[in-house]
């Protein structure tokens, strides 16, 4: 059995675009799918994300890269199943695993 996760980063700001994109991510993710979203008010958050060349939000990171979507403009759901995402990985069983870091949590 193979419980290998595809690492699915979401960098929000809590507005309505970020919103949507967590929505999007939600609804095309798959059981190898492992969501997690960071507050871009967390200085550890914004600093991890211009490390990863994030230059505006929202912004997807999978596998520790940044989607091409989001490499100049907003994510685009065509590009984020071009890398991946919503494509189980094979052996994989277990359910989509969410784990939300939001504005509101501290």
């Amino acid at each position: 059995m193979n419980t290998q996760k595809r690492n699915v980063e979401v960098f929000s700001a809590g507005c309505g675009c970020c919103e949507e994109t967590i929505a999007l991510i939600k609804r095309i993710t798959c059981p190898s799918c492992a969501i997690t979203v960071l507050d871009m008010k967390k200085p550890t958050v914004a600093e991890r994300a211009k490390r990863l060349g994030v230059r505006s939000i929202p912004a997807v990171v999978i596998d520790g890269k940044l989607a091409g979507c989001c490499s100049d403009r907003g994510p685009q759901e065509a590009m984020l199943r071009a890398a991946g995402l919503g494509a189980p990985l094979s052996g994989l069983k277990s359910s989509t695993s969410l784990v939300a870091a939001t504005p509101n949590q501290r």
